[in-house]
């Protein structure tokens, strides 16, 4: 059994809306950028976990994506794996490729994860995206029922605010489409605020800083300043989350190289950072939200480290909402202070505890499958000191939180990293 796992290589291109790239041609990308990163070869690799959700339901290729997106960049004869586990695919592929690794299988192996949500269209415009198939990171049979009755809610809104539009004289812009998720995190921001006194204030405090944070990161989708009336101001989604605060899908592809502590003696590096901790939890069909509670406790436990001891963080941050519950449930801040805490300045770049400084999600984009790689890359960029303008100063020991779907009203596959650098 190996001691120790590294994270000796990482590559990421920038997420967006890459309508002339394919799966094969990104993944392709990701992964000469992380071999290059250490200086390896795709000889050294020994197996690898290829991160992928969409590419079955978008264009039909099932069963074997990694095989095909890998083979068709020089990368086969090996052991190649398979991950689907919606959001927190990524994080999964990295978890099981450092399982690999600690229980002495393989001593260098690849995660990489790649998605494709934007399409060129057919007739005008610029192109599509597909949102099919969003429901599947759920139990579908419940969720079909929630949605009537979300729908069925949102038609009585909708119908008051037409009745007072039209006593006023004004005609309301047409409904747009978003994914079943926001209608999800809009509810639970809606219950922390009655709750707990949050505001939406508070929240687009947190999208604000996301938007800013993805100023100086050139990889992100997103790459615009927000202050916090824009956030406000901009067209709501579902209350009290506009679009501001809701992470686009996109496309892009990122990937780390893990190998074994006799692998990196054998491949000197001194910009390899440790893993201290991999921690993979399912969600509750109780309808107990608290797999990120459970995590983080394996994750500190087995990192011997507390909250009080991480330097930066990237959390899942589908909606500003789903930042401020993870800092609360990942101990960083009492459960219920989590809208005064970001708004107090802690979560922002020279804060207490920096949240998010790639954009998060919510402006670093959210390829589904690359998500949680990208997290690893943005947090080895900080331990190795490489973050150019939003680096965070002095970061020894880093963490992510990676979510994915929903069950029983929580995350059901929850995958907590915490790294080290060395």
């Amino acid at each position: 059994m190996s001691d120790n796992v590294y994270i000796i290589g990482v590559g990421m291109i920038k997420f967006g809306k890459n309508f002339e790239k394919s799966m094969k041609a990104m993944t392709g990308e990701s992964l000469q950028l992380a071999l290059d990163d250490c200086g390896l070869t795709k000889d050294d690799i020994q197996a690898a976990w290829f991160s992928n959700s969409g590419w079955g339901m978008s264009e039909f290729q099932h069963s074997i994506r990694g095989q095909v997106a890998l083979a068709a960049n020089g990368l086969d004869k090996v052991s190649i794996i398979n991950v689907e586990n919606a959001c927190a695919s990524g994080s999964t592929a990295l978890h099981s490729a450092w399982m690999s690794i600690k229980a002495g299988v393989y001593d260098c192996a690849l995660a990489i994860g790649t998605e494709k949500m934007y399409f060129k269209s057919s007739g005008k415009g610029e192109g599509k995206k597909n949102l099919d198939g969003f429901i599947s990171g759920t139990d579908v049979e419940e969720t079909r029922q929630l949605i009537k009755q979300i729908q069925e809610e949102a038609k009585q809104k909708r119908k008051q605010e037409e009745k007072e539009a039209k006593e006023k004289g004004i005609e309301l812009p047409p409904e747009k489409s978003h994914s079943v998720f926001m209608d999800f995190y809009a509810r639970g921001a809606r219950d922390h605020m009655a709750k707990y006194g949050t505001t939406q204030r508070q929240l687009a405090v947190i999208a604000a800083k996301a938007h800013n944070n993805s100023t100086l990161n050139p990889l992100a989708q997103y790459t615009f300043p927000q202050t916090v009336e824009q956030v406000m101001a901009d067209r709501e989604v579902a209350f009290p989350l506009t679009r501001a605060m809701c992470a686009p899908v996109g496309d892009g592809s990122a990937a780390a190289i893990v190998c074994s502590e006799s692998f990196l003696k054998k491949h000197p590096s001194a910009r390899a950072v440790l893993i201290r901790a991999s921690v993979m939890q399912s969600g509750n069909k109780l309808g107990v939200n608290d797999a990120s509670i459970r995590a983080a406790k394996l994750g500190f436990e087995m990192a011997g480290v507390g909250p009080e001891d991480i330097h930066v963080m990237e959390v899942h941050d589908a909606t500003a909402f789903g930042e401020l519950h993870q800092v609360e449930q990942l101990g960083f801040c009492p459960v219920g202070e989590g809208g005064p805490f970001a708004e107090s300045g802690a979560t922002s770049l020279g804060g207490k505890i920096p949240v998010n400084p790639s954009g998060g999600l919510i402006s670093r984009g959210h390829p589904i499958g690359a998500s949680g790689l990208a997290q690893t890359y943005e947090l080895v960029t900080h331990l190795r000191g490489e973050a150019g303008k939003r680096q965070v100063e002095n970061a020894k020991i880093a963490m992510a939180e990676n979510g994915g779907g929903t069950i029983g009203g929580g995350e059901a596959a929850m995958a907590i990293h915490i790294y080290e650098k060395i």
